[in-house]
């Protein structure tokens, strides 16, 4: 259901958040944003205290 959505322009997030889930489809969802909400969140969270291991994407 979640890649139908993405299909036709639709997200695959709610109004609860995106669960561990629907990660994997992160990066289709927002493409280049994806990796740059990850580092606008590790320079923000240096420490990761804030929600660690959760919503951003892995460091290459």
């Amino acid at each position: 259901m979640a890649e139908r959505a993405l299909r036709l322009g639709g997200t695959v997030t709610g109004e609860h958040g995106i669960g561990f889930g629907k990660l994997p489809l992160m990066e289709a969802e927002h493409g280049a944003g994806w990796q740059i909400m990850g580092e606008i969140k590790r320079a923000l969270d240096p420490m990761n205290l804030m929600n660690p291991g959760k919503l951003v994407p892995p460091r290459n």
